[in-house]
């Protein structure tokens, strides 16, 4: 029987996941289906199949895109062939990146434009991952954390960069930092880390939980990045820690003599998901929040999408466009309104 949960916070949907569930929401409302959107919009299992329901086709090749019709790129961020052919077919091209995943992309085109050796810190394959690497691909080598500098010999005399996916552990990172700093004295990184600082933030949090609980439930999907991180941050700090999509996934043996479980979510992980695991659960004693920081980061909808909806609202009549005559629209009243609002509207 579980006597207590512990809560952490921060957890669950950051800005840029807030962001990009937000401006898909308006595709929708906007566009008749299907709305496309290249790759998912953010690793979570739940949210992709909300808009799937709704009339969002997700594909992972942009040629997959009609011609004619709107399309997404999602957070994760987009190589520079991959924007480029979804402007020259689509009607209406929105870039939902997270302004993070931006700053790695800048970082990459400038310090290949200076002929530096670039190592970045990824995992193979992640969509976020296969986006930057694509900025400089002859200048860049991608590097599993696990594996650390082997096999990366620069030329003598190049200088080296070191730059990382965003929802990297942040124990991950630091030890290829550390080495890389012995191997190359002279090693670039930038002046701001590259981790997410919503990642950081719940790895904080999910490493207090570790040493106050008996068991660590993670609640996000398999694809996500920074949730499996946070399995490995809570395993590391000596927890038993399990990722779960959903309550239903709890087995019953994983709280034999767990009297203390703590509980978050990867930033894609709808908070409603948390609460239904909470109450599966069913603490004896109840739920103590365990918070660590405070977050109040807002990143705008994407310039394309604000631009766009700004000409609607002066043109048509219709739920989330429609604003009266001289007073301010959903639009411009975008940091009061959450994705978890978004995809309820979805839903109702």
């Amino acid at each position: 029987m579980v006597e207590r949960v512990l809560l952490a916070e921060p957890r669950g949907f950051c800005a840029g996941v807030e962001m990009a569930i937000k401006a898909l929401t308006w595709m929708v409302r906007v566009f008749d289906p299907p709305v496309y959107c290249y790759h998912e919009i953010v690793h979570n299992r739940w949210v992709v199949q909300t808009f799937e329901k709704v009339g969002v086709v997700f594909v992972d090749d942009i040629d997959e895109v009609p011609e004619g019709a709107p399309v997404m790129l999602s957070a994760h961020g987009s190589a520079p062939d991959v924007v480029e052919r979804a402007g020259s077919r689509a009607a209406v091209v929105i870039d939902a990146v997270c302004p993070l995943v931006t700053k790695v992309h800048h970082e990459v085109r400038r310090m290949a434009a200076k002929g530096f050796e670039i190592l970045y810190v990824g995992h193979e394959g992640h969509d976020e991952a296969v986006g930057t690497v694509a900025v400089a691909p002859e200048a860049i080598t991608l590097v599993e954390p696990s594996d650390r500098l082997d096999g990366f010999d620069p030329a003598e005399g190049t200088p080296v960069a070191l730059v990382a996916q965003t929802t990297l552990g942040v124990y991950e990172w630091e030890s290829v930092l550390d080495e890389a700093r012995r191997r190359f004295p002279d090693l670039w990184t930038p002046r701001r880390g590259d981790l997410c600082y919503a990642t950081t933030n719940r790895q904080s949090a999910v490493q207090e939980l570790a040493r106050r609980c008996d068991l660590v439930l993670v609640v996000g999907s398999e694809s996500s990045s920074n949730t499996q991180a946070l399995v490995r941050v809570a395993a590391e700090a000596g927890a038993s820690a399990r990722r779960i999509d959903a309550a239903a996934d709890i087995a019953e043996e994983w709280l034999r003599g767990a009297e203390v479980v703590g509980v978050t979510a990867g930033a894609s992980a709808p908070d409603h998901l948390v609460q239904e695991v909470i109450d599966r659960l069913a603490p004896r004693a109840g739920v103590e929040v365990l918070s660590v920081t405070s977050e109040d980061e807002y990143f705008p909808l994407p310039p394309q999408l604000r631009a766009f909806v700004s000409v609607l609202q002066h043109l048509v009549e219709a739920s989330v466009t429609a604003r009266a005559l001289g007073r301010p629209g959903r639009l411009e009243g975008d940091r009061e309104w959450s994705a978890t609002e978004a995809l309820a509207s979805l839903r109702s």
